[in-house]
């Protein structure tokens, strides 16, 4: 609720601060004007932090009646009611018990004379009678609902409130109906213990019984008004959040139904509908569910109407109504063979929302709904054992082919015309739309089968062979998406319609840009069919080449020509002239950095494929091009364009590395190891050939751009992709690569150096041919990389990070490095333990697996980092105390003595039972993760705060 500014009189001296006044209620006024209304923000913060402090004083169970006078303004009363609600829910124990009745009853009354409003001081007031019943509840107040509806009866001669309410009984009733909205809402915000908040929900539930007639003789009634229906409404929602058993509340849920018919009462009553029937647990009355089925589907004709006229927020509610009793329930209302009739009308009750008029989101909402509906209606039907499946299927199989029409039809583009009158969100969510229709027909796979691809074929070729047929883009499309969708994730390779579609694609005109696309995608999707009938390939390739000149469709051809030449490389020789020459042009044309880089991944697995002898020609005719772009850009003072060419050029090479492995085994071998080159073969390697030849001009590069941490990664990422492709016959380079990177490190220490090194400890640590060189780097950078930890890292949690993960992978891979003259151990462990203290996780994450194999300090867990990563202080913890438990031992005892070390938070007895439980245990990596949580947890003075739960 918001405050509405009124006039009210000022204090006495406006400019004084409130922090020293005497707590009265004129003062406390005062306050509430200067926070309200004085301009001034520090006057503003002054007076509601002496406000809080009146709040939290025991006068405030005084002064809040004062405020609650009729002669008060409505922002006063408000803070009088707010005032007795915290009170109660926060010191409650500091009111006498003899004192409980009278704050009921002068709670109860000033309930029934703000029940004409205001609105704000109402809710509050109630809220705060919530909050003592439920400290009451059930010892003290053993029928507070009852009672509640007593005080708010007009005819009792005793109610201090019956004449007011014999003036107004509709707001007494609205005000009875508000307080039993926020009881729940009160219970489930509130902070309870487990015991006594399952004592209390137990003691809620039998309230129900008083609560659930009331709200039925109300929403009956020929005199209650929309406004009281709509609290009704309201009030049964907020008991659903209860778990109300279906069973005992489904005549008023029936009875909520008949509202659905009131244009002001329809968004509450779809809320309150759909909350009581998507309880999980509802399952259990099934009588229940089968009786309110017939007016679920006495909403179809309403649905019908809604969608013909337009109505998006009527057709949206009932679909909403209509999908949870069908979601929710799905399994047991199939099981109820005796109704199956009606759950099928539902079913197709669902099936007309999926269908719903108009165009996902901007004539329609509702479609999107329902699509999870039928993910669950299948799964429950293929679960059933063999024989009862089977009539399922029966009944259900048409349904789905039905579906499947349905979808293809919602997928539809509008016309060119109206769709670019779209806004970009709408076409972003119609663009999401699609990829759920496309996963939900993917599904529906699994129970139509290859005759659901039999389908889509012969509408396919109808359309492209009928000349009778005269078929807009947009059908075509949809039939190709649909293909799309299943080839994209179930084998297709043994369909007997397939061959046919490869025949048909290439009659279709692909003028229009969506339909060139999903053609595109569609052949995208069959690459592994054609590497196992490669004789297609000549029909489908220039289609695709056709599409790689256009610029439209650059994102959709390049994708579908990668997937090409990653599945059928073998195959592509006769094609491979044509495809370099095309690739070059779109590798000229295209500004956009992503596609070149598949286009050159693409052209990798194309080259990998080729004879030896022809993959250099064809390589060096390749990127001649780009080297020479890069030679002349080297030549030319540094400036942010040629930076970001020298990057994209640098990239392009990284990306073609990637993929071009001339040991790349065919796909049925592809889990086999690559055979080894001997070492005079592999300077065979094209790649390799490239990268010397290019050396002096890379290293050109360099000495221009040393100091620029982007064109040294692109470097290095050419370098790190074609290790990591070529592995062993990378070999010729270790040497010349390793003297390259300690001047780079030397002059700029960069991480993606130490990343490169990381991967060459990897592969080559241990070839003794290349040992002495990588031994020599490791120390240059070690070394490099110490003064920096000592004039302090924090501004290079990357440096940090890397380090931290080569010494990890030196560990691993040749621990006999340590210990060693170039590396100094104790330096080592200084500088793991700082990486620790970053705030950067993935710094600290690093530093962890150094840790795991090396030796730990366990500080961080005394609150200086992230408690997300206490689990990995755990590992090294528990690995420490497994393999040096007395050198753990000693070292706890002698920095736990510290006073305030790790937090000033615990004490030298928490700090002892810590250490103790920590020591016992070498086994179970969970009960020393809940051994660190815990004592984290109190270093941060959390512990008993909630927060451990999460």
């Amino acid at each position: 609720d918001t405050f509405t500014l009124r006039q009210m009189e000022p204090p006495a001296n406006p400019g004084d601060s409130p922090v020293d006044l005497e707590l009265t209620v004129e003062n406390v006024e005062s306050a509430l004007y200067q926070l309200y209304f004085d301009p001034v923000m520090e006057r503003k913060n002054m007076a509601q932090k002496w406000l809080a402090q009146a709040q939290a004083s025991a006068q405030a169970w005084q002064f809040c009646w004062a405020l609650l006078g009729p002669d008060k303004i409505a922002e006063v009363q408000f803070f009088g009611a707010s005032t007795l609600h915290t009170k109660i829910s926060h010191h409650w124990s500091d009111l006498p018990t003899d004192q409980h009745e009278s704050l009921r009853m002068q709670l109860l009354s000033h309930i029934l004379h703000f029940s004409s409003g205001p609105k704000m001081v109402l809710t509050r007031l109630c809220v705060a009678l919530a909050s003592m019943a439920l400290n009451l509840i059930p010892q003290v107040w053993s029928q507070p609902v009852a009672d509640m509806v007593r005080a708010f009866q007009p005819q009792k001669p005793d109610s201090e409130g019956s004449s007011e309410a014999a003036q107004d009984p509709q707001a007494h009733c609205l005000a009875l109906l508000e307080l039993l909205t926020v009881l729940p809402e009160e219970f489930q915000s509130g902070r309870l213990a487990q015991a006594r908040r399952t004592q209390l929900r137990g003691a809620l539930a039998g309230e129900w019984a008083v609560v659930c007639p009331l709200l039925r003789q109300l929403l009956q009634s020929q005199d209650s008004s929309n406004q009281v229906k709509e609290k009704v409404l309201r009030c049964l929602s907020s008991w659903l959040g209860l778990d109300v058993p279906l069973g005992e509340s489904h005549e008023l849920v029936q009875d909520c139904f008949s509202t659905l018919s009131n244009p002001e009462l329809f968004d509450s009553a779809v809320e309150t509908i759909v909350n009581a029937i998507s309880q999980p647990d509802s399952r259990r009355y099934i009588d229940a569910l089968v009786n309110l089925m017939p007016l679920v589907l006495g909403l179809h004709d309403q649905l019908k109407t809604a969608a013909q006229d337009g109505d998006m927020e009527t057709s949206h509610g009932i679909c909403r109504i209509a999908v949870a009793m069908g979601e929710t329930h799905s399994r047991v209302l199939l099981e109820q063979v005796e109704h199956w009739q009606e759950y099928l009308a539902l079913v197709n009750m669902i099936l007309f929302c999926t269908g719903i008029p108009g165009h996902y989101p901007v004539s329609e909402t509702s479609s999107s709904l329902t699509l999870t509906f039928w993910y669950t209606l299948q799964d429950d039907i293929l679960s059933f054992e063999e024989e009862k499946q089977a009539v399922y299927l029966q009944v259900y199989r048409p349904v789905y082919f039905q579906l499947v029409d349905v979808l293809l039809h919602k997928s539809h583009y509008p016309s060119e015309e109206e769709y670019a009158t779209w806004s970009s969100d709408d076409k972003e969510q119609f663009r999401i739309y699609r990829v759920d229709i496309s996963d939900t027909l993917m599904y529906v796979y699994e129970m139509l089968g290859a005759e659901l691809l039999r389908n889509l074929y012969d509408r396919l070729g109808r359309q492209l062979m009928d000349p009778q047929q005269s078929a807009v883009w947009q059908d075509t499309e949809a039939l190709l998406f649909g293909f799309q969708s299943i080839a994209e994730t179930i084998d297709v390779n043994y369909s007997d319609v397939i061959p046919g579609l490869i025949g048909l694609i290439p009659r279709i005109n692909i003028s229009n840009v969506m339909l060139a696309d999903t053609v595109m995608y569609t052949i995208g999707s069959l690459a592994e069919w054609l590497a196992d009938h490669p004789v297609m390939l000549g029909g489908i390739l220039p289609m695709v080449l056709q599409g790689l000149v256009k610029a439209e469709l650059s994102v959709s051809s390049v994708s579908t020509l990668k997937r090409i030449c990653r599945e059928c490389r073998h195959d592509l020789g006769p094609y491979a002239q044509d495809i370099l020459t095309t690739s070059q042009v779109r590798l000229v044309k295209e500004k956009k950095t992503s596609q070149c880089m598949w286009l050159m991944q693409a052209l990798g697995f194309l080259l990998s494929a080729l004879p030896l002898e022809e993959i250099l020609v064809r390589l060096h005719s390749l990127i001649t091009p780009h080297v020479q772009q890069l030679d002349t850009l080297a030549q030319q003072e540094p400036d942010p364009t040629n930076k970001q060419s020298i990057i994209h050029i640098l990239g392009m090479l990284s990306s073609l590395f990637t993929t071009l492995d001339i040991n790349r085994q065919a796909d049925s071998l592809e889990g086999a190891p690559s055979p080894r080159l001997t070492p005079s073969q592999s300077t065979q390697n094209p790649v390799v050939v490239v990268l010397q030849q290019v050396f002096t001009l890379i290293q050109n590069i360099l000495s221009k751009w040393l100091d620029d941490s982007e064109v040294v990664e692109a470097v290095c990422g050419v370098f790190d992709k074609s290790v990591r492709t070529l592995l062993h016959d990378f070999g010729p380079m270790v040497a010349q690569l390793s003297e390259m990177l300690v001047q780079i490190f030397c002059v700029f220490p960069q991480a993606s150096a130490l990343d490169l090194t990381r991967q060459l400890v990897h592969i080559f640590s241990g070839e003794e041919l290349h040992i002495s060189h990588i031994k020599t780097l490791i120390g240059v950078l070690t070394s490099a990389t110490l003064t920096i930890f000592e004039q302090g890292p924090r501004d290079h949690p990357d440096i940090a990070e890397s380090f931290m993960h080569l010494h990890a992978q030196i560990l691993k891979r040749k621990p006999d490095m340590y210990p060693s003259d170039q590396l100094d151990v104790k330096r080592l462990f200084y500088c793991g333990i700082l990486s620790l203290k970053f705030p950067e996780t993935p710094t600290v994450k690093a530093a962890t697996l150094f840790f795991a194999m090396l030796l730990f300090r366990p500080q961080a867990v005394g609150g200086e980092s992230p408690r997300s990563l206490t689990e990995h202080f755990s590992e090294v913890l528990l690995s420490l105390n497994r393999h040096c438990p007395a050198l753990l031992s000693q070292w706890l005892k002698e920095t736990l003595q510290i006073p305030g070390f790790p937090s000033a938070q615990v004490s030298t007895e928490q700090k002892h039972t810590f250490r103790q439980q920590l020591l016992r245990e070498q086994t179970h990596k969970r009960h020393v993760k809940d051994i660190v949580k815990e004592f984290s947890l109190l270093c941060r003075g959390l512990q008993g705060s909630g927060y451990s739960d999460y």
